[in-house]
């Protein structure tokens, strides 16, 4: 069941999207070659809790970070460790806010110093292609029409969409009914409607969409180990269209 959100518990999202917009420029400022991503995470966690917020990841599912922190070939779900960032890569901050029971969730991928072209190429399709799947975030619209904007932009530049973790509706649970792939057919699945809350996250690699679980059982690869980028951010259906809750 798809819950639509009154415009009172929107506002509570808003919130938590703001505190997530908050500490993920905060994080950003601390992306540099030399830096543990487990500094990262001790950022973050301090951002949230000062703004009343708590770190949704924490403990989900047994999840030991509280952001995800993925680098260069990793897809989603990186745990943060004494790993430092080094020059040309790559890295992926996902980030969840639980603010008064309601939830929020972002994510960017940025480069360290100088990156290689196709790094650079990655990361603006993708940030494109989360837009488009934005722009067709409106009522009336088929939530395929979502997934296939994203699949069109993505594989029209020569990437791919990954299959295996897909977009999701957001309220009072981390992950709620709709999913949402980033590829399929458009005028198909439910109609977009005023007060869904959604968590679009278009997830692009460079080479294959195939996947690999490490063996921490989280950590989620690219099976050719070339790069993949991760943009998300938790929007909802209003009647002109989609309202981002979780920009900066």
């Amino acid at each position: 069941m798809i819950v639509l959100r009154s415009d009172e518990e929107v506002e509570i999202i808003r919130k938590a999207g703001k505190i997530l917009a908050e500490t993920l420029a905060k994080v950003k400022r601390h992306v540099r070659a030399g830096v543990r991503t487990v500094e990262l995470d001790r950022i973050a966690r301090y951002e949230i809790i000062r703004h009343d917020g708590y770190p949704a990841f924490k403990g989900y599912k047994a999840f030991p970070g509280n952001i995800c922190t993925s680098i260069n070939e990793v897809v989603v779900h990186g745990i943060p460790s004494d790993r430092k960032l080094k020059e040309g890569d790559i890295i992926s901050i996902d980030i969840g806010v639980k603010f008064r029971d309601y939830f929020a969730d972002a994510a960017t991928t940025l480069g360290v110093g100088t990156i290689s072209a196709e790094a650079a190429s990655l990361i603006e399709v993708t940030e494109k292609a989360l837009y488009a799947g934005i722009e067709n975030a409106f009522p009336g619209k088929r939530l395929s029409d979502i997934s296939c904007s994203i699949q069109e932009l993505a594989e029209s530049s020569g990437f791919s969409v990954v299959r295996a973790f897909v977009g999701h509706g957001i309220g009072m649970k981390l992950h709620e009914e709709p999913e949402i792939p980033n590829f399929g057919t458009r005028g198909t699945g439910p109609r977009l409607e005023k007060g869904m809350v959604l968590a679009l996250e278009p997830m692009i690699n460079a080479g294959t969409f195939e996947v690999e679980i490490l063996e921490d059982g989280w950590t989620a690869v690219t099976k050719d180990r070339r790069l993949s980028a991760h943009f998300e951010h938790t929007i909802a259906i209003r009647e002109d269209g989609a309202e981002i809750l979780t920009a900066e």
